[in-house]
């Protein structure tokens, strides 16, 4: 993997939304630090993020965390979460998981020879493999 130039950061990307005052940015950005190693792999330009929370210490409080990276789809994580320290987290680390998620199922397209080794013998194909074979 070729290293970004210029590598994204959530101090650099993150945009504070409704519910959130620019005095709360610092704080959230310290609490999604633990995300700038993966957001690392994208370019600081071309990436955003954005925090924003409906009905601020309410019951029924909803933390919303959005993630637009070019060239991919957007990721919206929620929490409905009473305590918004919890719920921060819990944004936070659904969106690392959903990243991960993204970048595993491109992995496999830009390395086909790994699909194509063939199993071991007494070890099953894949359904999908097996049911091609037996369409053939």
């Amino acid at each position: 993997m070729s290293a970004v130039a210029n590598p994204a950061t959530v101090a650099e990307c993150l945009r504070v939304g409704a519910g959130f005052s620019q005095g709360d940015r610092n704080w959230i950005a310290e609490q999604f630090a633990t995300l700038d190693a993966r957001l690392a792999g994208f370019h600081a330009d071309a990436t955003e993020l954005e925090v924003s929370v409906k009905d601020r210490n309410a019951r029924g409080q909803k933390v919303t965390l959005e993630c637009w990276v070019a060239g991919r789809q957007k990721i919206v994580t929620t929490s409905a979460e009473e305590d918004l320290h919890a719920a921060l987290n819990d944004v936070r680390d659904d969106l690392r998981r959903r990243l991960n998620d993204a970048k595993t199922r491109q992995e496999p397209r830009h390395n086909k020879h790994l699909r194509e080794i063939d199993q071991p013998e007494g070890v099953p194909a894949p359904a999908a493999e097996r049911a091609d074979a037996e369409t053939a």
